[in-house]
C-alpha cells in the first residue's frame, strides 16, 4: 500500500482543483487592479546609450527588455517605456489606516505600502509574466473624486510602484505548491522614470473629425497638436478656424497627481523674492556716508562754501568753480565683493566708452568698455581708479553677462579641422572621455 501524502512533486489534478477554486475566490472577493507594464529601457532616450554619449557603462540595446539595465555604474533604468495597454487583474490587499511606527527611533508614518497579491496563473495569462519591479499598478478604489483643487478637471487616480515580488505564503496549499503572488507596491512619484505614464493629458482628447459636431470645452487631437473648442463647432468647420478652435498643451497626469506643479511655484516665489532682498551679490555699501578728504583733512562736500549763498536743502545741484570735494575712494566700506561702479554718496557719475572732456577735478566717470566696468575719479591732472562693478547677478542665467557665467554658460563652438565644430560648453564627463586622434 502506498504511502499517504498531501505533497506533489507535479500540479496533478488536485493542484487544478484547487487553482480553480482560488481563482474563483479572488474573481468574487478581490477588485480590479489596473497593471502598466514595464517593457524595458527606452532605445535613443536622454540618458539612454544610444544617445550618443559612448558610455561603455551604458550599453546600446537593440530591443526592449525588462531584464536589460540602462546604467551599470549606478544600477539605475531612468528612461522606461511603459505599455499603451492597461491589463486589469484581480488582486487582494489588506485596506489599513495611517498610524504611527514607534518600533524605531524617531516618528514614522506607516500606511503608505501596499501589500496586493494576485492569482498567480490569472497573472500570467492576463500579462504573459509575472509581475516584476517597475510595474506600475493603479488602484481604482482609492482614486480621489472629490480632490481640493477645484479646477482638476478628473479624479486624481492612485499609482503605486511595485519594489519586490514573491509568492505569498498563504498561496501555498496542502500539496504544497503556490497558487498566489505577492507584490509590495509605494505611491509612484513625479520623477523621470515614469514620464510615459505621467506626461499624458488628463483630459479625454477625441481624434479630429471635420464631419462631427464639438460642445465648447471639448479637446481634441489633431496630428501630435491638441486643440480646445472656445465655442460650438458646427459639423464643417476647419481646425484652423481660431473663432472655434485653440491651440493648447493640456494638463499632463503628472500635473494633478503628484505636487511638482505647487513645488515649482513655491520654488519660483522664493526665488523671485531673494531677487528682490538679495538683488547682487556681496555688500551694498550706497546707504553709507563717505566723508569728503584731502591731504587727510575732511574738505567741504561738493564745494559748498559762502561762495554759495543760493545753496540750500531744496538744491539739486551745489558746486563751485573753485573747489569739487568729492571722495576720494569707497573708505571704510571698500572691502570683498562691494564695488558695484556708483559713486560714494550718490554723486553724479558720466558712463560712456571714452572720459569726458573738460572734466574737473573730483568728478566721476564709469567707463563702460572696461569688463567688469570701471569707475574712476578725476584727481586735476589723471583719472584714478575707485573701484569695478563686481556686483553680479547671482542668478547664472542668459541674462547674466558677467565674467564667470559668459565662461561657464559659453554657448560658442570652436572650429576645427580634424574633429569639426567642437562647444566650449562641456560636462566634465565629457572632456575626460578618451577620444580617438584622427589628426594626421
Amino acid at each position: 500500500m502506498p504511502r499517504l501524502s498531501l505533497y506533489r512533486p507535479d500540479r496533478t489534478n488536485d493542484y487544478r482543483f484547487l487553482d480553480r477554486r482560488i481563482s474563483e475566490m479572488y474573481t468574487v472577493g478581490g477588485l480590479d487592479i489596473f497593471v502598466h507594464k514595464y517593457l524595458g529601457t527606452q532605445t535613443g532616450g536622454q540618458d539612454s546609450a544610444l544617445s550618443g554619449n559612448g558610455d561603455a557603462t551604458q550599453p546600446v540595446y537593440d530591443s526592449l527588455n525588462p531584464l536589460f539595465i540602462e546604467d551599470l555604474l549606478l544600477l539605475e533604468n531612468r528612461d522606461r517605456v511603459y505599455s499603451d495597454d492597461v491589463y486589469v487583474m484581480r488582486g487582494v490587499y489588506q485596506v489599513q489606516d495611517i498610524d504611527f511606527d514607534l518600533t524605531q527611533f524617531g516618528l514614522f508614518l506607516n500606511g503608505d505600502t501596499l501589500f496586493i497579491t494576485f492569482h498567480y496563473n490569472d497573472m500570467i495569462d492576463t500579462l504573459g509574466r509575472k509581475l516584476m519591479a517597475g510595474d506600475v499598478l493603479e488602484i481604482p478604489n482609492l482614486k480621489d473624486y472629490h480632490p481640493l483643487d477645484p479646477t482638476i478637471p478628473l479624479p486624481l487616480p492612485r499609482y503605486y510602484v511595485i519594489q519586490d515580488a514573491k509568492f505569498a505564503a498563504e498561496g501555498f496549499t496542502q500539496t504544497w505548491q503556490p497558487h498566489t503572488w505577492r507584490v509590495k507596491a509605494t505611491p509612484m512619484v513625479n520623477s523621470q522614470e515614469f514620464n510615459s505614464i505621467l506626461d499624458k493629458p488628463v483630459q479625454n482628447a477625441t481624434i479630429w473629425d471635420n464631419g462631427n459636431f464639438y460642445p465648447a470645452g471639448s479637446w481634441v487631437l489633431y496630428g501630435n497638436t491638441y486643440y480646445y473648442a472656445v465655442r460650438d463647432v458646427q459639423p464643417g468647420v476647419d481646425i484652423t478656424d481660431p473663432f472655434y478652435w485653440e491651440q493648447r498643451t493640456p494638463e499632463t497626469i503628472g500635473d494633478n497627481v503628484s505636487t511638482r506643479k505647487k513645488d515649482t511655484e513655491i520654488n519660483d516665489a522664493i526665488l523671485t523674492q531673494a531677487d528682490v532682498e538679495v538683488p547682487l551679490s556681496g555688500y551694498d555699501t550706497t546707504k553709507f556716508y563717505i566723508v569728503p578728504t584731502k591731504n587727510g583733512i575732511p574738505v567741504t562736500p561738493t564745494g559748498i562754501n559762502i561762495s554759495n549763498p543760493g545753496v540750500n536743502a531744496s538744491s539739486t545741484v551745489a558746486n563751485d568753480s573753485s573747489d569739487n570735494g568729492t571722495p576720494v575712494a569707497d573708505g571704510y566700506t571698500m572691502g570683498y565683493l562691494t564695488g558695484d561702479g556708483i559713486a560714494p554718496n550718490g554723486l553724479p557719475v558720466t558712463p560712456g566708452v571714452t572720459f569726458p572732456l573738460r572734466p574737473r577735478e573730483g568728478d566721476y566717470a564709469l567707463r563702460l568698455d572696461f569688463f567688469p566696468n570701471r569707475l574712476f575719479r578725476y584727481d586735476g591732472r589723471r583719472w584714478i581708479k575707485i573701484e569695478d562693478n563686481v556686483r553680479t547677478d547671482l542668478n547664472n542665467g542668459p541674462a547674466n553677462k558677467t565674467l564667470r557665467s559668459s565662461f561657464v554658460n559659453n554657448t560658442e563652438e570652436v572650429q576645427t579641422t580634424d574633429r569639426g565644430a567642437i562647444p566650449s560648453r562641456q560636462s566634465l564627463s565629457e572632456i575626460l572621455k578618451p577620444r580617438a586622434d584622427n589628426g594626421g
